[in-house]
Parts: C-alpha cells; sequence; structure tokens
C-alpha cells in the first residue's frame, strides 16, 4: 500500500514536466513545488483520517455523499460530482499515458507506429488488471520500486555532487543565483508554476481506494498516508532542487531535466538511464489509472450513479465491465489523438486537470463536515487526526480556490479553467438526467458497509 501510494504521485510529471514549470519560474520552481506539495499533503491527511474513521468502498466518492447526509440532494449531487469526476481524469491520464509511452519506447523501436504501440501498451495492462487486484498491487509495487529507487539514487548522487563530494565539479549552488537570480521573472510565474505543478502531484489519493481490498484497510491507509507526507516532498522539492543546481534554468537542456542532470555529472548513457525509468512512471501511472478508474465506477454503481451491469466481477473477483469500460475510453481518446488532435482530443487534454482540484476541494469540504460529526458522535473512531482542525482544512480549501481562480488570470491556463468548467457542467446535467431516470441502489451491496457509516 505504502509503494503504491508513493507510485502514485511520482509520475511522468516530475521527469519531463517539471522542465516547463523550471523554465518560466527559474531556480524559484522549488517554491511553486512546496506550495502544491504542502496542499497535497493536507489533502492526504485529511483523507487519512476519514479512511480509518469511515472505512468505504468508494472512498472520497463515498465521504462526499455521507459529509450531506443530513441534505440528501446535496449530498448525492456531491457523491455523483466527485466519484465521475475522479473517473473522468483517470481515464484521460490512461489514453494520455498510453500515448507518452509509445513516443517512449519509439526511443527503441523507431519504425514501428506510435498508435499501434498505445494500443499494445494499454492491452498489456488492461490484462493485468483483468487477473486480480493481486496482479495490479505486484505489477504496482514493482514500478513504484524502480521509480523510487530511481529518485533515491538521484538525490544521493546529485547531492554528493553539488556538496563537491563527487569527482567531476561544476557551478552547483552557484546555478541558483547566477542567471538573474534565484526568482529571475518574478513572482507570478512563482505562482503559475504552482498551478501547473499540482497535477504532477496527483494520484497519491488511490491509496484511499485501494485500502478497501486490502486485508488490514484501517492500518494500511494510515502508514500509507504517513509515508507519502514525508517522502512525497523530499522526492518532489529535493529532486527539484537538486536539478537547478546541476542544470542552468534558461538552459536549453532544462526541457529534459534529469536527463541534463544527468549528464552534467557525467554519467554515461543519461538518456537511455531516464528514458527506462520514464517509460517505467508511465506504464505505472497507466496501470494506475485503469484500477483507480474501474474502481470508482465500480463504487458508483452501488449507489445507482452508474449502471449496474458495470458492477459485476470476474472469476477473480475483479470488476472486469468497468475495467474495459475504461480501456474503451482509452482507445477511443488514443484515436483522437491522431483523428482530431485540436478539437475533441484537445478538449481532453485541457480539462482534466482542472476536475482533479474540483475533487481536491470536494475531499476538504467533505472531511470538513464529516470530522465535526464524527467528533459529537463517536470521537473513538478519530485514530488519524487532520492537523490543526478546522484551519488547516479552510487553508487548504482557499489554497486550491486560489489556484483555480489564478488559471483565470493566467493566458496559458484560462483554457484548461473554460475546459474544466465546461466538464463539470456536463457531469450536473448527467445527474439530473440521473434523478429523471432514476438509478436504483444496490442495497444488498450497501448492506454489508459498517453500520456507523450507515446511521451518518
Amino acid at each position: 500500500m505504502t509503494m503504491i501510494a508513493l507510485g502514485g504521485v511520482i509520475g511522468a510529471g516530475l521527469f519531463v514536466g517539471s522542465g516547463v514549470v523550471i523554465k518560466a519560474a527559474g531556480p524559484a520552481a522549488v517554491v511553486s513545488f512546496v506550495i502544491t506539495g504542502m496542499l497535497v499533503v493536507l489533502v492526504m491527511r485529511m483523507l487519512g483520517e476519514m479512511a480509518v474513521a469511515l472505512p468505504a468502498v468508494g472512498s472520497f466518492y463515498e465521504y462526499a455523499r455521507l459529509a450531506w447526509s443530513d441534505r440528501p440532494a446535496l449530498g448525492e449531487l456531491a457523491g455523483f460530482l466527485t466519484g465521475w469526476m475522479y473517473w473522468y481524469f483517470w481515464v484521460i491520464v490512461v489514453a494520455l499515458e498510453a500515448i507518452a509511452g509509445a513516443g517512449l519506447v519509439r526511443f527503441w523501436l523507431p519504425g514501428e507506429p506510435m498508435w499501434v504501440i498505445s494500443l499494445a501498451l494499454l492491452l498489456l495492462l488492461t490484462l493485468t488488471n483483468l487477473v486480480s487486484v493481486r496482479s495490479f498491487g505486484e505489477f504496482e509495487f514493482w514500478f513504484a520500486s524502480i521509480k523510487v529507487a530511481a529518485i533515491v539514487a538521484f538525490l544521493v548522487f546529485a547531492g554528493a555532487y553539488v556538496l563537491g563530494l563527487w569527482p567531476a565539479t561544476g557551478p552547483g549552488i552557484a546555478n541558483l543565483t547566477a542567471h538573474g537570480g534565484f526568482a529571475p521573472n518574478g513572482i507570478l510565474p512563482i505562482l503559475t508554476g504552482a498551478v501547473a505543478a499540482t497535477g504532477f502531484y496527483f494520484g497519491a489519493e488511490i491509496v484511499a481506494i485501494a485500502a478497501a481490498e486490502a486485508a488490514e484497510p484501517a492500518k494500511a491507509v494510515a502508514q500509507a498516508t504517513n509515508s507519502v507526507i514525508t517522502r512525497v516532498l523530499l522526492f518532489y522539492v529535493g529532486s527539484i532542487l537538486l536539478v537547478v543546481c546541476l542544470v542552468p534554468w534558461n538552459s536549453a537542456g532544462i526541457s529534459t531535466p534529469y536527463v541534463s542532470a544527468l549528464r552534467a555529472m557525467g554519467i554515461p548513457a543519461a538518456a537511455q538511464i531516464m528514458n527506462a525509468v520514464v517509460l517505467t512512471a508511465v506504464l505505472s501511472a497507466l496501470n494506475s489509472g485503469l484500477y483507480a478508474s474501474s474502481r470508482m465506477l465500480f463504487a458508483l454503481t452501488r449507489r445507482g450513479d452508474a449502471p449496474r451491469g458495470l458492477a459485476k466481477l470476474n472469476r477473480h473477483g475483479v470488476p472486469a465491465r468497468a475495467i474495459l469500460l475504461g480501456t474503451l475510453f482509452g482507445y477511443v481518446a488514443v484515436v483522437m489523438s491522431y483523428v482530431s488532435p485540436d478539437t475533441v482530443f484537445a478538449f481532453l487534454v485541457n480539462s482534466y486537470g482542472t476536475v482533479a482540484i474540483f475533487v481536491y476541494v470536494l475531499i476538504a469540504i467533505s472531511q470538513l463536515r464529516l470530522r465535526a460529526r464524527v467528533e459529537r458522535e463517536d470521537p473513538a473512531r478519530l485514530r488519524i487526526r487532520m492537523w490543526g482542525y478546522p484551519y488547516l482544512t479552510y487553508l487548504a480549501i482557499a489554497g486550491m480556490l486560489g489556484i483555480v481562480l489564478a488559471m483565470a488570470f493566467i493566458p496559458d491556463q484560462r483554457t484548461p479553467l473554460i475546459f474544466g468548467v465546461i466538464s463539470l457542467g456536463l457531469l450536473v446535467l448527467g445527474f439530473s438526467a440521473r434523478l429523471r431516470f432514476g438509478g436504483t441502489p444496490d442495497i444488498a451491496a450497501l448492506a454489508m458497509e459498517p453500520r456507523q457509516n450507515r446511521e451518518l
């Protein structure tokens, strides 16, 4: 569970996308990652509190509904939006990672068509998820282990280089201020970078969903969330700090930050090494996306928010139809990336990141309401507590809403904001259709929930 949590948050965005933030903000990109990282740490602590106090299939989808149980209509809407937005985010990630993975594989197989490799990667990891939850866990464990090992090795080697303990020498710490200062482009790009970095961190919350299939859910999610809190900032902030020490922020090499950092240290075959690491990160995200989207869809069927037929389990005990629907959406998105790259595919790419922020806002609001209720009715269930409640929860909500507001004033982020709001509007229409045509809850499945959760 700990490796699933760490693997979920260490994606290709760190290894590749971070270069965009550094190029815009300079060495002060470190501050961008600190700001966003702290928000994610707070959200993970909230999830840890709720997952231990109120274990439930569907995790934060169910918490959004429970948080408004005193106002059922609002609770049903909050749950519907949370579940479907999360599903939407991950099926888009599945398609994007399949396309990115194809590009990485072509590094070694330049003659193969991109679309063939994309579909092959999707098929491979679909089969892995269909076999059993154990096969997903084992694949993700090894994928995450490779990523974590790569980051740890980078921190050790790059740290030794910067401290002068490496055979080769270079500017090191001097690069933090040598090219126009620590924040050469001012404060605004730092805030812009924080907005862009939000999507890089998304994925750690998968542990709260996977906990429902763990042998000891409360213990597993408590350990995993704590490990993410202590390590995510080290991995992200620490490695970004070392990158800007090794590679001048305004150099051409910053477009491939980690490859350039390895080259600066004189490590041979740097491009080969990082291509393999990033491919592992991509496969991990693909694996996680299929898992997270299928389990959320499975949870949606329990409340009548998705067709009941999608809840059917195969002989291995996994929701095969839910997995296949996510895969089908991925296939369609991959096709759209070639057939309609400037319309349909552009909409998908530009909307999913904003939707992720909306999910985090709903998680924080759910924690705010559920914490007060549990404290009144059964405080013994709060074995993990959100720090500084309710003030840090309010701060996290304000920070995430601030990110959404900032997107309206940042030219590059306006389109993602508009498309994200359009996606939210479409889901509200979907909820109206659900009310009109009527999805029915799975009474037998809901009867198996803990009694305390049903009472809430």
